[in-house]
């Protein structure tokens, strides 16, 4: 039953790898540990340093996300972080957790990055 489980999460995978503007994966573990890795053939390599390196990131920006969005709420059901959607100008990462693992999928931004000069630090 197990080896039938890790078959259809290696064709989960695959089937990803194949969308349009598909970059690279990250799986963390509860504790925001890198467990596995898509190394990004097509594109720049990810090298298992820079995978550990956006993991933490990831698990970072993560829990620092469900602790504001806790304290902007009026209602905690409203709370409730599913995805976080980030964009840079390289490219735009989904970040999702459910149940004890966290899937960061790296993609195309799909255009281009505009800065908007009027913002002053």
């Amino acid at each position: 039953m197990a080896h039938n489980q890790v078959n259809e999460i290696d064709e989960l995978f695959k089937e990803l790898k194949t969308a349009p503007g598909f970059r690279s994966y990250l799986v963390l573990n509860s504790d925001g540990i890198l467990i596995r890795w898509d190394h990004g053939a097509r594109f720049s390599p990810m090298t298992y340093q820079k995978a550990v390196q956006h993991a933490h990131h990831i698990d970072n920006l993560y829990i620092k996300s469900v602790e504001r969005a806790k304290y902007l709420s009026i209602d905690p059901q409203d709370s409730r972080i599913e995805n976080i959607r980030v964009r840079s100008e390289e490219y735009e990462m989904i970040i999702s957790k459910q149940g004890g693992y966290t899937l960061a999928v790296l993609q195309d931004d799909g255009g281009e990055f505009e800065v908007d000069e009027r913002v002053e630090n």
